[in-house]
């Protein structure tokens, strides 16, 4: 089985250890869920703007990078590392998305370059991988779109984000 197959089962699970052994306080909490919120705002973005192997989205964040999607979930990763107040967590999160994510990308890119030939080409130009470009970049073709949140079922880690900040404070009311 390829990584890319095995990233969501194994974050799912590797999230259930994360909250076991977090530790957060008010102040990690503080700093840190404003940060995962703001990264799930933008895959809600993202979201909105892919039509999964239909067409090429270069619109929204993908003018931006060409990677949204993870540039949120990293956002949600640092801003949840902060708020469990474990540099444990932090060192596994890190060894987590060093493991899968530059894999799953290039493998994700090929796909992309295959499917899509000079249009992708053209957009890779213009739009970074990974770490996002101030201005955007690229043909900004594809349009924001609700119902697409609903398709892609980015609703699923939209409503994970308010539960496992809960759990968190749970975890500094009740430390075990």
């Amino acid at each position: 089985m390829r990584r890319s197959g095995l990233r969501v089962p194994l974050g799912w699970a590797f999230g259930v250890l994360v909250l076991l052994i977090a530790r957060p306080t008010p102040l990690s909490l503080a700093l840190g869920l404003p940060l995962a919120l703001l990264g799930e705002v933008i895959r809600l973005w993202a979201s909105a703007h892919i039509e999964k192997t239909r067409t090429l989205a270069t619109g929204g964040p993908y003018a931006h990078s060409r990677n949204p999607l993870y540039v949120g979930s990293v956002l949600m990763a640092l801003g949840f590392c902060i708020a469990t107040g474990s540099p444990w967590v932090s060192l596994a999160t890190l060894a987590y998305f060093l493991f899968f994510y530059p894999a799953v990308i290039r493998e994700e890119s090929g796909f992309l370059r295959e499917k899509f030939g000079d249009e992708y080409d053209a957009w890779a130009r213009e739009v970074p991988a990974f770490l996002p470009r101030l201005t955007p970049g690229g043909p900004r073709a594809s349009r924001f779109d609700l119902a697409r949140i609903g398709q892609n079922r980015e609703w699923r880690t939209a409503a994970a984000l308010p539960l496992a900040g809960l759990v968190l404070f749970g975890r500094f009311l009740l430390p075990l």
